[in-house]
Order: structure tokens, then C-alpha cells, then sequence
């Protein structure tokens, strides 16, 4: 009986998890707008060049705050009330940046934004509550699949948006699209009250014990690391590139950086395989993808056609690469129980996030003193580090 009941309980409309996936969708692109205006907002906020990088940088720094001090939260407090009340915080942070034409304010608002936008990483692990067991991998992968698109298709949006009213209007239309979507999510997701064994200090104390004692949670965010970190190098890196070596126009990038949205249909597959106990076999066919794609783009370096080509293919087999593995991740550390999934979940985007803000930093530098042949070396060092490491893990798991 008591089965049936927690079964029943489970049981959601089939219309909730697409309404997540389009909410992480809606909130994580705000982290990546910025991105390709880093230009105009300078000019705009009489922000100097040199300090222009701390637009994104900020943003990051907000962001994994965010991972370690709010989403932990999610085991603590109802999280639907803690959903709407990050929400809240980005609308006003985007509000902000739209309207202040003053460095400093810029440069808070940015930090804002990240630290509100970690209401994606609420929403996945409340995903992952909702589901059954036996379908909590492709529940996780169908979230997971709009929050990569919103990634994904963050920056394209944002210079095509920039072209026709200017970049003010990127961030004032995502307050207006994230006020309605919070909104919604306070009136129809169903409540989640999780049932507290420590206080706040215990609860950030305790996440340093997580990492240390939980073998499967440090793999995963170490797999994840490498992988976003040569994804987050390909990204930084690829625009210029494309600029200098084939001429292309912002409009040109921005196309090219839509290729990319194929890549999204990894994570839905990823997780329904992670449901049949597929991981372990899917990481080491990820890692090993995202070292192919990295090769890819050395079978032709002039900058014809098919050069060209085989770029946007080796941008497709990466962000598969990335996204599947994401979600391959995710399924594993979920099953580490429900009472510590908002932690493990901050722990994991945490440490994987900084090895994406490591990606492009090492990009940045290796572009600027070897192009695009230095870049990519160090892009590809990234996930050969991981498979060296995934061969360590002598038995198959089928967490």
C-alpha cells in the first residue's frame, strides 16, 4: 500500500517536465548574453577594454556563489517558494543592466545575474524529485535538453536581437519572458517541502564532506569539468577564429554558433540509455567524441568550404559530446538519494562550471599567443585528461 502510494504521488502531468525545460531554458541563457556584446556594453557603460573581460567574469563568479550558497537551499526550504524568489532576483539584476549606463552598476548587475540564474540548478534536481525512479534519466534529459538549448541559442539570440534594437533590449525582454515565467512556475508546479536534518551552517559545512566521501559524485564533476572546460575553450575561441580566418560577419558567427543546437539531442537519448544502466559505457563514448571533434577541425586548416564544413560538424559532435555527458552525470548523482540532491547538485555544477571558466581563460590566452593550433592542442589536452582518468574506473557502474 505504501508503494502505491509514493507512486501515486510521483505521478505528474507529462506537461510539467516541458514546462521545466523551458524554464531552465529561459534562465540559463541570461548567463550567456553578455557574451558576444561584450563590445557595445563596454562602449555603452565607459567600461575600458582591458576590463572588459569581467563582464562575463562576474557573471561566472555570481553563478558558482550561487551553486554553493542558494541551491543547497533546495534541501532545506519549499522549493517552489525558493524557485520564485531567485527568479526575483535575476529580473531585477537584468532590469538593472539595461538600464545603468555606469560601469560599476554594470559590473554588479552582471554578479546578480549569475547569482539569480542558479535557479536552474533548483529546477533540475526538483525535476529529478518529480520522476519515478525508472524514468528519473529521461526526465533529467528532456530538462536538461532546454536548458542546453537556452545555452545554446543564448548568444546567437543576443546579437541578433543587438542588430535590431539595440543590446539594452536583450536583457529588458528577458526580464519581461523570466517575470511571466516566474510567475507561472508560483502558481501551477506542485509544492516540494523536503523534511530538514540541519540547519543552514551544517548544511554549506557539509558539502566539502559530500565531495570527499562520494566517489561517484567526484568523478562525474571531474568527467564534466574537462568536457565543458574544452567546450567553454571552443566557444571562446571559435568566434575569433571565424572572424579572422573565414571572414565571417557577427550574423555569420552567430549561425554558425546554431549548428551548435543540434547538439542538444545527445542529452534526451543520454538519459533514457543512463535508465537501462548504460552510464559508464556512454562516458567513455562521450570523452572519446569530444577528442575526435577537436581533430576534426585539423583535417582541412585552409579556409575553404569544406574546412568550414568540417567546423560546424566537429561543433555539433562537442556540444553532443557535452550534453549527453551532462545528463549521464546528473542520473548518477541523483540516485545518491533524495534527502542531499539540491547539494551534490551545487557541487557538481560548481566544480564542472569552474572548469569551464578555466576553459576560456586558457583559450583566450593560448588564441592570443598561437591562434586557433595552440587553442585547439589545449581543447584537445582536456578530454584525454578525462579518458586517462575514466580508465581508472575499474568496474562498470550502472548508477
Amino acid at each position: 500500500m505504501m508503494n502505491t502510494i509514493q507512486v501515486k504521488t510521483k505521478q505528474i502531468p507529462n506537461w510539467i517536465p516541458v514546462l521545466l525545460a523551458i524554464a531552465c531554458g529561459v534562465i540559463v541563457a541570461n548567463l550567456y548574453y553578455a557574451q558576444p556584446l561584450v563590445g557595445p556594453i563596454s562602449i555603452a557603460t565607459h567600461l575600458p577594454l582591458a576590463s572588459a573581460g569581467l563582464i562575463v567574469t562576474l557573471t561566472q563568479i555570481g553563478y558558482v556563489a550561487g551553486l554553493l550558497f542558494i541551491v543547497p537551499l533546495c534541501d532545506l526550504i519549499e522549493n517552489r517558494r525558493l524557485i520564485t524568489s531567485t527568479l526575483v532576483i535575476v529580473i531585477c539584476a537584468l532590469v538593472a543592466a539595461a538600464l545603468t549606463k555606469n560601469a560599476l552598476f554594470f559590473l554588479m548587475a552582471a554578479l546578480f545575474i549569475g547569482l539569480g540564474s542558479v535557479a536552474t540548478q533548483i529546477l533540475v534536481p526538483y525535476a529529478a524529485h518529480l520522476a519515478t525512479e525508472e524514468r528519473r534519466g529521461q526526465v533529467v534529459g528532456n530538462v536538461m535538453s532546454g536548458l542546453l538549448l537556452g545555452i545554446m541559442l543564448a548568444r546567437p539570440a543576443a546579437s541578433f536581437i543587438t542588430d535590431l534594437w539595440g543590446w539594452q533590449a536583450v536583457f529588458l525582454l528577458s526580464a519581461g519572458i523570466t517575470a511571466i515565467l516566474a510567475v507561472l512556475l508560483a502558481f501551477v508546479l506542485p509544492k516540494r517541502a523536503p523534511s530538514p536534518t540541519m540547519n543552514y551552517g551544517d548544511l554549506i559545512r557539509s558539502l566539502w564532506s559530500l565531495f570527499a566521501t562520494k566517489t561517484v559524485l567526484r568523478r562525474r564533476a571531474f568527467y564534466q569539468a574537462c568536457l565543458f572546460g574544452a567546450f567553454s575553450l571552443f566557444w571562446t575561441v571559435i568566434p575569433l577564429w571565424l572572424a579572422s580566418h573565414f571572414h565571417l560577419s557577427q550574423q555569420g558567427i552567430a549561425l554558425f554558433a546554431l549548428a551548435g543546437v543540434a547538439g542538444a539531442i545527445a542529452a534526451p537519448i543520454a538519459g533514457r540509455l543512463a535508465d537501462k544502466g548504460w552510464t559508464k559505457q556512454l562516458t567513455g563514448l562521450a570523452i572519446v567524441i569530444a577528442i575526435i571533434s577537436f581533430l576534426l577541425t585539423h583535417i582541412y586548416t585552409d579556409a575553404s568550404l569544406i574546412a568550414l564544413a568540417f567546423l560546424v560538424i566537429a561543433a555539433i559532435t562537442l556540444d553532443m559530446a557535452v550534453s549527453g555527458n551532462l545528463v549521464l552525470g546528473q542520473r548518477a548523482i541523483y540516485s545518491l538519494g533524495g534527502e542531499i540532491r539540491g547539494r551534490v547538485n551545487g557541487v557538481f555544477m560548481a566544480v564542472f562550471f569552474i572548469g569551464g571558466a578555466t576553459g576560456s581563460a586558457l583559450g583566450g590566452w593560448a588564441y592570443a599567443y598561437g591562434g586557433w593550433l595552440l587553442a585547439s592542442i589545449f581543447g584537445l589536452c582536456l578530454p584525454v585528461i578525462a579518458l586517462l582518468y575514466y580508465f581508472t574506473e575499474k568496474t562498470i557502474s550502472t548508477y
